[in-house]
């Protein structure tokens, strides 16, 4: 088995006033040779984006772009014609292929919002531009690891055009879960909230990720009140 524990205070970071954000890859401004992905993963971006803030109308390319939304709401608005709310425990994808322009702006002028941001390259370019949208509850993630984007669409998540299963969490002290990989996975573990232990008694806490590969096997352990997310590629 291999790991690599990437803590949280080790990320690349910029506040811009409206954003405050950390980047657990290369991304912007921040750039490092050493963190430019992790398989097909390419960004983790942990943004809290100030009422009334936003990113203007910006395009995308070739990329799966999935949200997480932690706490508050984000309103999105893109050249495919869609006009959304992003509420808490949903999650949000955006399949970019030939290209899409969209907006994201904090949907509350007083109250912050928390999200994760992530991308995934996709198995080949080209793809037509595509979005969907899901509401997770916290029944759905509680003691569980909770399928919500898989390359099938398989048990209501999410679909991305990647091999690659992403799990959403919470546990408490007690709680545990096992993934079983078949030879040439990896897993990516990102905490956004609390503190868990996965393999070899690692404990994360908040904002910190886990690179893990080699292995068959990948045990996780509630430590308190975390949320989090599994991320299973190849």
């Amino acid at each position: 088995m291999a790991i690599y524990h990437r803590k949280s205070e080790e990320r690349g970071a910029a506040n811009h006033g409206w954003l405050d954000t950390k980047y657990s890859f290369s991304f912007s401004n921040y750039y490092d040779p050493n963190f430019m992905g992790f398989g097909p993963l390419r960004v983790i971006n942990d943004d809290r984006i100030a009422g009334g803030g936003g990113f203007p109308t910006h395009p995308h390319d070739n990329m799966e772009i999935v949200t997480y939304v932690l706490e508050g709401a984000l309103a999105h608005k893109d050249s495919m014609g869609n006009g959304t709310t992003i509420n808490a425990g949903d999650v949000q994808r955006m399949s970019a292929g030939t290209g899409v322009r969209h907006s994201e702006f904090n949907a509350s002028d007083k109250i912050g919002v928390h999200l994760l941001q992530i991308w995934i390259m996709p198995d080949k370019d080209g793809y037509e531009p595509s979005y969907e949208q899901k509401q997770f509850t916290r029944g759905d993630k509680l003691g569980n690891l909770r399928l919500v984007a898989s390359n099938d669409g398989r048990d209501g998540s999410v679909s991305i055009h990647q091999k690659a299963n992403i799990y959403a969490a919470i546990f408490n002290d007690g709680d545990s879960a096992e993934l079983n990989l078949a030879k040439g996975q990896g897993v990516w573990v990102q905490v956004a909230k609390g503190g868990i232990v996965v393999v070899n008694d690692t404990e994360l806490k908040q904002g910190d990720g886990l690179a893990i590969w080699e292995t068959d096997k990948v045990t996780i352990k509630g430590k308190e009140e975390a949320e989090f997310l599994v991320f299973e590629l190849g």
